[in-house]
Parts: C-alpha cells; sequence; structure tokens
C-alpha cells in the first residue's frame, strides 16, 4: 500500500505515565505505509511551567496552538485520564475545533473514562492495525 497521506496527529499523555506515549509513538513509527507528523509535547520537551496562572494560560495557548493544525486526536484512556486536568483540557479543545477523537484503550483494559468515552468518535485497543485504521478513517 503506498503513502497516500501524511497524518498530522496529536498525541494526549500524562507526564506522571510517559511510557505509554512512548509506547504508542513507536508503535505509530514503525507501522507500515503510514506516515505521520507528531504535534504532541512530550516529557522531555515541555512547553510552559503550569504550576502558575500565566503558566496555565500559555499552556493552553500552547495547546491549542498543537492541536489547531491536526488531522486527529489520539487520547490514551488509561483511567488516569479521570484525574488529569490537562488531559480533559486537551479533549475540549479538540471538540472546540471539531477534531476527531480517538481513545486507545491501555493494554489489556477494557474500562474507558467516561469523559472519553462520551467525546471520541471511536475507541479502539492497544492494537497497531486498529489505531491506525481508526486514524485513517476519522482523520480530517
Amino acid at each position: 500500500m503506498p503513502y497516500l497521506k501524511t497524518y498530522d496527529l496529536f498525541i494526549s499523555h500524562s507526564w506522571k505515565y510517559g511510557d505509554d506515549y512512548d509506547r504508542i509513538v513507536n508503535l505509530l513509527k514503525n507501522a507500515d505505509y503510514f506516515k505521520w507528523r507528531n504535534y504532541s509535547c512530550p516529557e522531555h520537551d515541555p512547553a510552559i511551567d503550569s504550576a502558575t496562572d500565566f503558566g496555565k494560560n500559555q499552556l493552553v495557548k500552547a495547546l491549542k496552538n498543537q492541536i489547531r493544525p491536526v488531522n486527529c486526536v489520539i487520547i490514551l484512556a488509561g483511567l488516569y485520564v479521570s484525574y488529569s486536568y490537562w488531559i480533559k483540557e486537551e479533549i475540549d479543545i479538540s471538540v472546540e475545533f471539531g477534531k476527531p477523537i480517538i481513545g486507545v484503550l491501555p493494554w489489556g483494559s477494557s474500562k474507558i473514562p467516561q469523559y472519553v468515552a462520551s467525546n471520541a468518535i471511536e475507541v479502539v485497543g492497544w492494537n497497531t492495525s486498529s489505531i491506525l485504521d481508526a486514524v485513517r478513517k476519522n482523520s480530517l
């Protein structure tokens, strides 16, 4: 299958759970016939200190700039999402911009936080073909 499109993706993540983020980035990087650009801000390159009101406002602005151009948003839907202010903020920004959201269940899990389930266009398991199919099918 030839490359037909380069997908611009934002992968939501919690810096406290960076291993899942690293695993999905590697999964996408190693996928055959799938070209993409990463619009996320990984742990080793945090944009702004969110401990202050100014920092929070700057981070929301930065997130909007990261999410605005993407074709799709991938939410790593571990139960920690239920407790993460920033992942909820990323979902809200995605909804605001009309970006399709794909929820990815953690490996071996069947539970997904309600906030992800109610905002995702599709929820898939931690499986390369399921994730790629969902991105191809739902991306703008």
